[in-house]
């Protein structure tokens, strides 16, 4: 026999229920029904996702990651180490082709879900995110020129200033000055690419990806059912008992 004090399991419901309350409650149920599990980590892909552009965006994710540990490692260790010793020239190394890498494969999946319209489906958030990423990257990818602290650099920089005063913004962003780009080129803007990343990435398990141009979208379909007014019940016929 149970303890009289000790609540049944028909209680449990409503103890789950009154736990949840709050902003923490509020914020996972928030979170759940926007990304369910079954979309955050999917088991089963659409047959189209079998195609080369997917591949590019994957490898671009993939390098990306390289681009950041790579990077990090030399903001840590500084421009004497990487322009002198071996393994900051190898490391170097690694982020440069790691950055052209990106660069590459990031054009190739942006102009292959140009031409498939990815939009559609009320996926234009997505696409804005993957637009703005390559936008971003063009920033970072410019700062990290100047700060390279060579010849190269310093020319760059020299051509960029007097562009950028032409316009009136070379008092605001000036890339003459080294701690400056510095800190654009390792903290603002990879902030904000890694940012776009994630959320564009999330966006992608959310809606799924963009079918065929003329298949159906199996998002649309589910929808479509969920939609659907119920059927009306059929009228028997003389002498039938439904």
């Amino acid at each position: 026999m149970s303890d009289p004090g000790e609540p049944s399991a028909a209680d449990a419901p409503q103890r789950n229920e009154s736990a949840s309350v709050g902003w923490t409650g509020a914020v996972r149920r928030r979170a759940v029904a926007a990304l369910p599990p079954d979309k955050l980590l999917p088991d089963t892909q659409p047959a189209y996702m079998a195609s080369w552009i997917y591949v590019f965006g994957v490898l671009t994710v993939a390098s990306l990651i390289v681009v950041l540990v790579t990077g990090g490692v030399l903001a840590l260790e500084g421009p004497a180490w990487w322009h002198v010793s071996a393994t900051g020239k190898y490391v170097n190394g690694l982020h440069l082709w790691s950055v052209e890498l990106f660069m590459f494969f990031m054009v190739i999946h942006l102009w292959g879900k140009f031409f498939m319209a990815a939009w559609r489906g009320r996926r234009a958030l997505t696409w804005v995110t993957g637009a703005v990423c390559f936008f971003a990257s063009i920033g970072t990818a410019f700062t990290g020129y100047l700060v390279q602290q060579n010849f190269d650099s310093q020319w760059i920089a020299g051509q960029a200033k007097d562009g950028l005063n032409s316009v009136g913004i070379g008092a605001f962003f000036n890339v003459l000055d080294f701690g400056q780009m510095l800190m654009w080129h390792i903290v603002l803007l990879p902030f904000v690419l890694g940012l776009l990343t994630v959320w564009h990435i999330l966006l992608v398990r959310r809606r799924g990806i963009v079918p065929p141009i003329g298949a159906t979208d199996p998002a649309d379909s589910a929808a479509a059912t969920a939609t659907a007014a119920p059927t009306s019940a059929p009228t028997p016929a003389p002498g039938e008992v439904l």
